[in-house]
Formats: structure tokens, C-alpha cells, sequence
């Protein structure tokens, strides 16, 4: 039987253990403790931090993986690369990882390498923020370097308001230092690819649901196709090869934050790794196509064919509340009969549970998707979702 590591048991990892699972794959899923749902569904787990590489590798070797994999996050990115190198295993380089892990070492990478990106600075200090706002212009985004979700990101307008975002982005990092760029208008969409034998085997644009909170836009939701002239998907394309040119990424997944104007493309940011927000379930559905079961074969060594079979619109969105809340019960029938009409929800939470009130990405309560054309069916279908809930004031 082939065994897999897979860092983290949160969320987004557990439709890969189970699919793992399904292919008859030996799944150990690595984490710190904690209420982490992959647990229940790995054959093994164990208590290590998945930034812990050297922890990760010792018992990796010990057990003596066949592959390493994991989905919508980027902190355990360096340990996964560090093992595919020093394992002889397909999938991300620690190099690229490093690239695409740090947005200060990515956006040097990206502008030399001719991404088309916004200009930035890496400021150690507020003074140096300040020096920063005046020789750039403002608007500018301040953001931490070492975070995925949106946190730590701000809109800044004015120097007067400098101050505060700094210290809030400070807030999140675990680093001494943040980046401030450029504000660039523009309409925000994603693009996801794998990266193999040097080229492109997948290439996927979407479009972005956005919610704008208090302190910057949070992506909750996607929509597929993406809907662009020859020469903007063209424009995308080139972008998405630059990236993976520059990171050096390959045998791994792609997932680009972008913005659109006119026919030209500009790079938000990358990760080397699959996106979240029920991106690999909506490609899967889009392209008829698994996915997941691709990614694992690829990163078993197995023969892993991208091709999209077909082209079915679909959307998927994120669920959120605008306040806190108690989960009283969740109406199962309810979701039966959802996904009889081919829309599929779950949420993150059980009965009992306390709800978050939306601020980032991180306060989801579960996710929906299916077939459907634009914003307006992802809209639907959370509506649909939600309904399933039984709440109670906080």
C-alpha cells in the first residue's frame, strides 16, 4: 500500500485524505493538536507542526512515504519542498516554496523576472512605511509576507492612516518586517494551474466573489468560466508561465491572485499549491475531471493526465455571517435535498458551536457549490445553504 503525508488536518486538507483514502492510500496526516477535523478521517496522525520541516522529514523517512501533498495553505509549503528534495519525490521544490511563501521574496522574484506586478517596498519600521507611502503615492496595500486568508492586509488612503494599519498588520506576522505596494485598480480574478514537466498542463482563470470588509477585499467564492477577450486569456496565460519560470515551480500546483484592466493582467500574488475556497471541487466539476485524484497520483509518481474533458459553468461560495452566532441544529434533510438538485454545502461547524461574524477568510462557517452561471447562482446557492440553519443570537 502507498503512504502519503499530507500536512495539515484542517478543512481544506480533509477532501484530500478522503480521497486519498478512496484510491486505497495510506494517509498520515501531520499537525499540531488540536480540534482539526482530518484526524478523524487519516489512517494515522501525527503531533507535529507543519512548519517543523526537519520533524517532518525524520518521520517521513521513518515511514517511508511515497508522496507528499497537501491543499489550500501555504505555511507547510517549505516542509513539503524541503522533503520532495531531500526524498527524491515529485512535487515543489523548497526553492520555489520559498519564492512562493514569502510575498516579499515573490514580488523581487516576479518583478525581475518580468511579472507584471505592482511597485513595492519591504519596511522594517513605520518610518520606513512612511518613507515608503511618500516615494510610491498612495493608495497602498500594507501586508504581512507569511499569511494566506487575508489577514494582516489593509488599504491605506492617506499618510495620517499609516499608523494604525501598520500596527494591525503587524499584528499577524511572524516576521519583523511587512511590504507596502502600490494600490492597483482593477476587477480581482484567479487563475489555478499545474505545473508539469516545465509546462503548463492545466490552466484555469476564474472569477472572484469578493466581499469588501472593513480593511481590504476577502475572496469568497469563485466563478467558472472566466469571460475575457483572446488577448486578455492570452495576456493571463503568459503571466501564469512567467510565474512558474521565476519560481522554478514544477510537479505542483499554481494558485494566482490577480487583477484585470482593460487586456492586461497584473500579478496580486502566488502560492505553490492548490487554491481553497472549493477551487479543486469547482476545476473538478468544470473540467469533469478529479482533481484531487490527479493531484495524488502526480505526487505518487503516477501517470496524471490535466486535460479538461469539458466545460460546465459553476460557482461556489465561501458561507459567512454578518454576526455572531449559536448553531442550534443543522436541517440534514434540508441539504439532502440540495444536493438532489446538484448543490452541494457543508459547514465547518456542528451543533452548539459559536459562529464567528465575518472578518477574513478565516471566519467561514462552511462552503457551497454547483452548476450555475455567475455571481448570481453562487449567491442562490448560499442563500439555499444557510436556510439549512437553525440559529440562535449570541
Amino acid at each position: 500500500m502507498k503512504k502519503m503525508l499530507i500536512p495539515g488536518a484542517g478543512i481544506y486538507q480533509v477532501p484530500l485524505i478522503r480521497k486519498a483514502k478512496e484510491l486505497g492510500i495510506y494517509t498520515i496526516a501531520a499537525s499540531i493538536p488540536g480540534p482539526y477535523p482530518g484526524f478523524a478521517f487519516a489512517d494515522e496522525t501525527l503531533y507535529i507542526d507543519t512548519v517543523d520541516a526537519q520533524g517532518l522529514l525524520k518521520a517521513a523517512r521513518e515511514r517511508r512515504i511515497d508522496g507528499i501533498l497537501t491543499t489550500g495553505t501555504d505555511v507547510a509549503m517549505q516542509s513539503v519542498g524541503l522533503i520532495c528534495d531531500e526524498l527524491g519525490l515529485p512535487g515543489i521544490s523548497l526553492s520555489a516554496a520559498k519564492i512562493l511563501t514569502d510575498k516579499a521574496a515573490m514580488k523581487e522574484a516576479f518583478l525581475e523576472g518580468g511579472v507584471r506586478t505592482a511597485p513595492f517596498r519591504k519596511v522594517f519600521s513605520l518610518e520606513e512605511a512612511e518613507e515608503a507611502f511618500l516615494a510610491l503615492g498612495g493608495p497602498l496595500m500594507v501586508k504581512v509576507t507569511d499569511k494566506s486568508g487575508s489577514r494582516g492586509v489593509v488599504r491605506v488612503d492617506s499618510l495620517e492612516a499609516l499608523a494604525e494599519a501598520y500596527s494591525y498588520a503587524a499584528s499577524f506576522t511572524d516576521k519583523n518586517y511587512l511590504i507596502v505596494e502600490k494600490y492597483v485598480e482593477g476587477h480581482e480574478i484567479g487563475i489555478d494551474a499545474y505545473v508539469k514537466d516545465g509546462r503548463l498542463a492545466l490552466f484555469l482563470p476564474h472569477d472572484k466573489l469578493i466581499y469588501r470588509g472593513r480593511h481590504s477585499t476577502v475572496p469568497v467564492g469563485h466563478v467558472f468560466p472566466c469571460e475575457g477577450s483572446a488577448r486578455l486569456l492570452a495576456d493571463m496565460r503568459e503571466q501564469t508561465e512567467r510565474i512558474a519560470a521565476v519560481s522554478g515551480i514544477n510537479d505542483a500546483a499554481l494558485n494566482i491572485d490577480a487583477l484585470v484592466s482593460g487586456d492586461e493582467t497584473t500579478i496580486i500574488e502566488a502560492g505553490g499549491r492548490c487554491g481553497a475556497t472549493c477551487i479543486p471541487e469547482l476545476i473538478s466539476l468544470y473540467g469533469g475531471i478529479d482533481y484531487y485524484g490527479l493531484m495524488i497520483k502526480n505526487a505518487l509518481g503516477a501517470e496524471a493526465d490535466f486535460s479538461l474533458r469539458e466545460a460546465v459553468p459553476c460557482a461556489a461560495s465561501l458561507l459567512f455571517l454578518r454576526e455572531r452566532a449559536r448553531l442550534l441544529d443543522i436541517d440534514r434533510e434540508g441539504l439532502m435535498s440540495l444536493s438532489e438538485e446538484g448543490i452541494y454545502a457543508s459547514f465547518d461547524y456542528a451543533p452548539g458551536a459559536e459562529l464567528p461574524a465575518m472578518v477574513n477568510g478565516t471566519d467561514r462557517i462552511g462552503q457551497v457549490y454547483g452548476r450555475g452561471r455567475g455571481a448570481e447562482a453562487a449567491e442562490a446557492m448560499a442563500e439555499k445553504a444557510l436556510s439549512c440553519l437553525s440559529l440562535a443570537k449570541c
